[in-house]
């Protein structure tokens, strides 16, 4: 079979498997072209290896093993490496699924063991600075809208996603929730605390209406100043200039709002089981994790309080 011909095979192959994981796992659209390209990344070391390119059919794990160590003199960072590695692995098992193969040349191949690291977070002083270290001027669009999103994600915990995604039916003001579109598709109901629905209630009656003048249509509940659905990078931005203002000296993310936002509820005794539903975790393990955090919170207490510490 002529180069041109096996390349084809593989752009297939590819295509088919991304489909079946879009179709099947309902993986979402950054997963697909992470994977699409890890496999594509995969043809060019194995082409690079064995100096030819290779049918799937072909494939041994010696060469597999090849690869992988050109991935690792690369020094390449171990979550990187781990995925590429489960894109191979599903790959190769998707051709048996589909009568291509026998048997996958990956079984035998380990995935690199990944040291999670603990999740940052802000202390609760740092989350009163982040939110009062100024009074609210409500006639100021853009601030209100601001403290609404701080608000919403330190009582809520929502990831940038799913706050970029909300729609004002989706916010219960009377209620105190925030029905959720979360990974994969699940649905989810988090309530939300009193602060901030007040904030999220002065920002729908005062600021985003005449953000909305441009796009009366829309149902975005966060907008931008051009009246479009504020986006993830759009609200990273926003924190990072609160950051500045506030002069925290640590960088503000999204991401660390969420952990702010679980470590703290974990400290105020929550039960793991409800913050594992309210984050959105398929998982206990994943959300075991802040338990490290509370209990690394803990020995640090212990160590400055005991005399004998």
């Amino acid at each position: 079979m002529a180069d041109d011909e096996i390349l084809q095979a593989w752009d297939r192959w590819i295509d088919r498997y991304v489909d079946y994981l879009t179709a099947e796992k309902n993986v979402s659209l950054h997963t697909r072209y992470a994977y699409a390209g890890d496999l594509s990344q995969l043809l060019e070391l194995l082409t690079m290896t064995v100096k030819q390119i290779p049918l799937p059919q072909m494939i041994t794990a010696n060469m597999l093993r090849l690869c992988l160590n050109q991935l690792y003199r690369s020094k390449m960072e171990r979550t990187s490496l781990a995925r590429k590695l489960a894109a191979w692995r599903g790959f190769f098992r998707y051709l048996i699924r589909e009568g291509q193969l026998t048997q996958n040349p990956m079984s035998r191949i380990r995935s690199p063991k990944i040291g999670r690291p603990l999740p940052k977070a802000l202390s609760e002083g740092g989350i009163e600075k982040l939110l009062e270290t100024s009074p609210l001027d409500e006639g100021n669009l853009k601030e209100v809208r601001d403290r609404a999103i701080v608000e919403l994600f330190y009582a809520s915990g929502l990831r940038v996603s799913e706050l970029a995604g909300l729609n004002l039916g989706d916010v219960d003001l009377l209620s105190g929730h925030v029905r959720v579109h979360g990974k994969g598709g699940k649905e989810r109901i988090v309530p939300v605390g009193e602060i901030a629905v007040q904030s999220v209630t002065t920002y729908i009656e005062k600021s985003r209406p005449s953000l909305n003048g441009q796009s009366p249509k829309t149902t975005a509940l966060f907008l931008n100043h051009r009246g479009g659905r504020l986006t993830p990078r759009g609200i990273q931005n926003i924190l990072a200039q609160l950051a500045k203002k506030t002069a925290l000296d640590q960088p503000i993310s999204p991401h660390m709002l969420r952990h702010t936002f679980a470590t703290h509820l974990l400290d105020g005794g929550a039960d793991l089981r409800v913050l594992q539903e309210m984050l959105g975790h398929s998982k206990l393990s994943t959300t075991q994790i802040y338990t490290h955090v509370s209990s690394e919170r803990l020995k640090q207490i212990y160590q400055k309080s005991h005399p004998r510490a």
